[in-house]
Order: structure tokens, then sequence, then C-alpha cells
């Protein structure tokens, strides 16, 4: 089995954006997420999520971001997208763990908090690996999965 890559997540700035958002999954996996460029504009004008390049060295190989909801404790991770010819060598769950990492470096951190579509199997599978459990929540249409606060192994 390959080792796991190293990413590094780093905030999108202007020498990156335009990386992050030609970022692009594979076509079947469309339907569950929306173009970067749409993550983007959230992260700029609601005010609420933070924008992440993933990175393989200095190349941008994904994106992700997140957002802290005071009310409940919870860090949520949102937009994940690795770009298509780097999908299948464990990035995206480098990604999530890498997160997860930065998280427990956060007071007021109590759990982290995902969601996804019901038949996105792929996205279920990687998330239940790394202790998410359905809640039977749902937002905008997707299962909830949250994560206790606690030792992230990738």
């Amino acid at each position: 089995m390959e080792p796991a890559p190293e990413v590094d997540l780093r905030p999108v700035d202007a020498s990156t954006w335009r990386a992050a958002a030609a970022i692009e999954p594979r076509q079947e996996q469309a339907r569950w997420v929306a173009p970067v460029t749409r993550y983007l504009c959230l992260c700029l004008y609601d005010g609420v999520w933070q924008p992440l390049a993933v990175h393989l060295g200095e190349e941008v190989v994904g994106f992700v971001m997140w957002a802290f909801d005071p009310d409940e404790g919870s860090h949520w991770i949102g937009g994940l997208v690795v770009d298509a010819g780097h999908q299948g060598r464990g990035v995206g769950r480098a990604a999530v763990v890498a997160l997860l990492r930065v998280f427990e470096g956060f007071d007021g951190h109590r759990e982290a908090a995902l969601s996804y579509a019901p038949d996105n199997t792929t996205a279920r599978r990687l998330y239940a690996s790394l202790g998410f459990v359905e809640t039977g929540e749902q937002a905008d249409g997707e299962l909830v999965a949250r994560r206790p606060r606690g030792p992230v192994t990738g």
C-alpha cells in the first residue's frame, strides 16, 4: 500500500486563488460538489467559511473550507474537492486528517462536523473511517456526520 501523501493546508490568497479555482473533480462527482469558484465566493462574501488550498509540495491539488459554529462548538468541513488528476492516492483523506489536527489546536473545539449526499458512498466510507458518525440530522438535504474531539490518525 502506498504511504499517505504529505499535504499542506494553506489559506487561499492572491497567489493561489486561480489554481484553487481551477480544481475540478472527476465528472461523475460534480453532482456532489459545487465548483470551487462557488465555494470561494461563499468564503469571500458569506463571512463564515475559511478557504484553504490543499498543496502537494508547491502544487495546489485540492480545496477545502471550514467554519466554526460557536453555539455548538463544532468546526464544520465543507467544499472538499480534490482535482481529478490527484484522486485515488489518499489526498482527500490526508487533507481531512490535516484539518482535524488544525481543529484540535483551537480553544472551544468540541467536535468536527460535515455533511454529504446520501448516495455519495465514497464520502460516507472515508468519513466513517476517520471516526465520523451519522447523527440523523440533515443540512440542505445532506446527511450530517460528527466526530468528537480526539486524536487523529491518518
